[in-house]
């Protein structure tokens, strides 16, 4: 159930098409569901947020299982982000998770040098009733993100200039960890939406990979709207039985 929260918001993209962008303060709401065979059924909600400070974004993204999943795996996660407005460069990270009864916080403060981004990484996990803490410093070159940063940085791009099946690279410190991460654009499409509605939306596909081309999950597939906004409406992922759907209903 954990990666029902984790795959909502693992979308990434290059500067090329970055168009100049400034959010207001808005609130976006998703229902996750699990989907296995005849199965279909509501698994989670997740709420995300964003607040100007100054010359800084807050954002907040909080996710919970529903009372059902609660008894098979039970999730709270709440992730923070601060970024620029000018440019959505991230400053600082931190995600707190709560998932079947166990513990875990991670945090990475941003440092960059020219082309180069360093990420003083900790993660901290509770073993046997004692916290533990694991430090360690990643480097990248270009484009560089985390898993909540990622989610308005790929708003900003400009899809009309975006080749179909050309495929982009950047990196996300998640944890202690470093991946590559692939953005391939399929063109637009006709979506319909879970109130019925048919819109117009770009469809992207998204691949990861870690330690010199190891695929590290499942491919995953995102439509986003077509206009102005660029709101991810829908997303697809899928699981070692069944797959994850997430789909957006509203502020």
């Amino acid at each position: 159930m954990r990666k029902l929260f984790v795959l909502l918001i693992l979308s990434i993209s290059l500067c090329s098409g970055l168009r100049a962008a400034e959010f207001k303060n808005e609130t976006l709401k998703y229902v996750i569901s699990y989907k296995w065979g005849l199965i279909h059924k509501d698994a989670g909600d997740a709420t995300l947020t964003l607040r100007r400070h100054g010359s800084n974004y807050k954002l907040m993204l909080a996710a919970r299982t529903k009372p059902w999943a609660d008894k098979f795996y039970k999730v709270r996660d709440t992730l923070h982000a601060t970024t620029t407005v000018a440019d959505l460069r991230p400053l600082s990270y931190s995600k707190i998770t709560h998932e079947k009864g166990r513990y875990a916080r991670d945090e990475i403060r941003y440092s960059r040098y020219g082309t180069v981004t360093k990420g003083d990484c900790s993660k901290f996990r509770v073993r046997n009733g004692v916290l533990e803490e694991n430090n360690r410093l990643l480097t990248a070159t270009g484009p560089v993100y985390d898993m909540l940063s990622v989610f308005y940085y790929l708003r900003t791009l400009d899809y009309d200039r975006l080749s179909k099946n050309q495929v982009y690279k950047a990196t996300v410190f998640s944890g202690t960890k470093s991946e590559t991460i692939k953005i391939k654009s399929l063109g637009i499409q006709n979506l319909k939406l879970r109130d019925k509605r048919t819109v117009k939306a770009y469809h992207i596909q998204f691949n990861f990979t870690q330690d010199g081309g190891r695929k590290s999950s499942e491919d995953i597939d995102t439509w986003i709207s077509a206009d102005s906004s660029h709101i991810p409406l829908y997303l697809v992922g899928k699981l070692p039985m069944g797959e994850v759907r997430a789909y957006y209903v509203g502020a």
